[in-house]
């Protein structure tokens, strides 16, 4: 694990975020992550395009386009609750990636990249991002069937404090928990 005291800085902002376009129909696209900045509801159409399809790359059996006015929902509500939301950019300004937690609680609710750029590092730069907001704790539930993103938590330091299911999938879960030190 590289620790985010040892990861390099991010470089300057871009003047303006612009759209996100499929990697694969961009080979112009750079891969390397540009700058993690707060949401803006600007940002809600490329966020839920990005979350349809890295969920579908995931669990293809779950039918997550039908999830789509779900997720903007839940990214609402949650906002309003006091959540935050923080995306990814590469240096072209396409939103690669977001994590999306709640500081008060330490629960972090989602985090989704990009599918063709899943082990660039962005995955990371969000949980820095998260760990920000959240110094003191971070909680989550993943997915038991989502092997890459439990070896993901375990390597980023979380462990384990329990199991259970998934309410809207009815999928088994493990609870995990990151504190510092």
């Amino acid at each position: 694990m590289v620790a985010p005291a040892d990861r390099p800085p991010l470089v300057a902002p871009l003047d303006e975020p612009v759209g996100f376009e499929d990697a694969a129909d961009r080979p112009d696209l750079a891969r390397r992550l540009h700058r993690v900045l707060a949401f803006d509801f600007a940002h809600l159409p490329e966020i839920a395009d990005l979350w349809v399809e890295s969920w579908a790359r995931t669990l293809p059996a779950i039918d997550f386009e039908a999830r789509r006015v779900w997720f903007c929902t839940h990214v609402d509500e949650a906002l309003r609750k006091g959540a935050k939301i923080r995306v990814a950019l590469v240096e072209t300004g396409d939103v690669v990636g977001f994590v999306l937690i709640d500081p008060a609680t330490g629960y972090l609710d989602q985090i989704a990249v990009h599918p063709d750029l899943w082990g660039e590092g962005i995955a990371e730069a969000l949980l820095d991002a998260a760990r920000a907001l959240s110094p003191a704790r971070i909680r989550l539930d993943v997915n038991t069937d989502n092997p890459r993103a439990v070896a993901f938590y375990l390597r980023e330091g979380f462990r384990e404090i329990g199991r259970g299911v998934n309410p809207r999938s009815g999928l088994a879960t493990i609870a995990l928990e990151w504190r510092p030190g």
